[in-house]
């Protein structure tokens, strides 16, 4: 019987031992070396950049210009519909190039749009368009100047060119006009037709 317990007793696996098993000092060695090599040799290839380096760029590039660019305001606010060429998307927004609402006599009657939208239908070069413009008086005077003296004298357009002071006196004209323009019905009368 005794025999049979000291079968058992060795199958069973030696208990479990907590020791210290420190790293290899070949490993610490190794592992100071090359960090001492890394702050040597950060230390060695220090140079402040020389300005000569750059790009030749100066503070004033960065300079955002006092004027308002019409063809950036173009990009930026007109070009997802009306397209980079003027040409609008037949059937679903209108052509600016040779357009009668462009090329009017008076810069007016764009400023207007501009500044207070449409909505309903708009005939364009003979062509009805039923769809919405959105505003744009959150820009400027400058802007909105820049932007209409670029589209009326861009894309085949030779309109004469707008200011300012001309947008600030349509804005004060129509400051009381709360909804987008109704189309033909509120801005034919505008073109004399």
């Amino acid at each position: 019987m005794s025999e049979s317990r000291f079968k058992q007793q060795r199958r069973e696996q030696p208990e479990p031992q907590e020791g210290s098993r420190p790293v290899p000092k070949l490993v610490l060695t190794v592992i100071g070396v090359l960090l001492a090599w890394a702050v040597y040799y950060l230390y060695s290839s220090f140079s402040p950049m020389p300005a000569s380096l750059g790009d030749d760029r100066v503070a004033v590039d960065f300079a955002v210009p006092l004027t308002a660019d019409g063809g950036q305001l173009y990009t930026a606010n007109c070009v997802a519909c009306h397209q980079a060429s003027g040409a609008g998307v037949p059937g679903v927004f209108p052509p600016l190039s040779k357009s009668e609402w462009v090329d009017a006599s008076d810069p007016g009657v764009m400023i207007r749009i501009l500044l207070h939208g449409i909505h309903g239908p708009l005939t364009v070069e003979g062509a009805q368009y039923n769809g919405e413009m959105p505003h744009f008086n959150k820009l400027s005077d400058e802007e909105i100047a820049a932007l209409v003296t670029h589209v009326r004298s861009s894309f085949g357009n030779a309109a004469s060119a707008t200011d300012a002071k001309t947008v600030a006196q349509v804005r004060e004209e129509t400051k009381d006009q709360q909804t987008p323009w109704k189309g033909d019905e509120d801005l034919r009368p505008l073109l004399g037709k």
